[in-house]
């Protein structure tokens, strides 16, 4: 997905947030934001929004000496998440539809996202909403034929405290349907992006193998991955990507991808022609796409 003249305000948004989350020096703050407009003369349209995120964070790391501003928020919702986590899972086992409850709940997972959100979220009240709310995008039928046809397959994370709804997923991936599953992170810390650390917090490791994508950047960037991803990536029959940043680096690739996500971007929503608000479960790749 290419950047679009209305993510422009949102990068100095992004920016500005960050660095008050690693600093309250105002000149600081202040500096991130000179540079953030430096950097924007120098990105092409055509480039996707996650690598000037990408940028964007390295200069709030750069001026603030924070090499994790979202530390404490990443910790506070993983210990949120997993409160809820036996609740969600009774709700996938009860379901008339098991696999499709569990997609319900890894989608609600992808409310925790503050890249696009402030560091505010009734995640209760949101998960609730989200796991009685319509699809605008409901390519489940295809899903579950490739899903039936693959006996592994690569999970791509999103955010921290979104890993334990991934988790319920996977459970009953693995469990119910004898699949195995590769879960990709984050290189490093990136806003409130899942990595290593999370995944083991999570339990996550206790279920599936968990493999880094070699990205430090708002988004799943093949240029930047590490060759274990790569040989995983290209070789993979299924593809789960979770979020937006994963939607918006990934979407041009003729892979066998399932996206999974809420729409909270305007632009996003443009882009896979829903509504912001929407839930989405979007098949691409050209099989996918004629097996529908």
């Amino acid at each position: 997905m290419k950047t679009y003249l209305d993510c422009i305000p949102c990068f100095f948004r992004q920016g500005l947030e960050a660095a008050r989350m690693a600093t309250q020096d105002e000149e600081k703050q202040r500096e991130v934001l000179d540079e953030i407009a430096k950097e924007l003369p120098q990105i092409s349209i055509n480039s996707t929004p996650p690598e000037m995120g990408r940028k964007i964070h390295k200069i709030v790391r750069r001026i603030t000496g924070s090499s994790d501003p979202y530390r404490e928020i990443k910790d506070k919702y993983n210990k949120i998440a997993l409160r809820l986590y036996p609740e969600l899972k009774e709700r996938v086992i009860k379901a008339k539809d098991p696999l499709l409850m569990s997609i319900r709940v890894a989608i609600a997972g992808n409310i925790i996202d503050f890249g696009v959100k402030n560091a505010h979220i009734d995640i209760e009240k949101e998960v609730e909403q989200i796991l009685k709310q319509d699809f605008a995008i409901f390519d489940y039928i295809p899903f579950k034929k490739v899903l039936g046809h693959t006996a592994e397959l690569l999970y791509i994370a999103d955010n921290s405290g979104e890993v334990v709804f991934d988790k319920i997923m996977i459970e009953l991936i693995i469990e119910k349907l004898n699949k195995k599953v590769t879960y990709v992170v984050r290189e490093k810390p990136i806003i409130n992006d899942a990595t290593i650390e999370d995944a083991l917090f999570c339990g996550i490791d206790k279920i599936a193998r968990v493999i880094s994508s070699g990205s430090d950047g708002p988004g799943t960037f093949l240029s930047l991955a590490t060759d274990e991803f790569r040989s995983y990536f290209n070789r993979a029959k299924l593809i789960i990507s979770k979020g937006q940043g994963n939607y918006e680096t990934l979407s041009g690739e003729d892979k066998p991808i399932f996206f999974l996500l809420k729409a909270k971007c305007p632009i996003i929503a443009k882009d896979l022609g829903c509504k912001t608000g929407d839930i989405v479960l979007k098949g691409q790749d050209s099989k996918i796409a004629h097996s529908s």
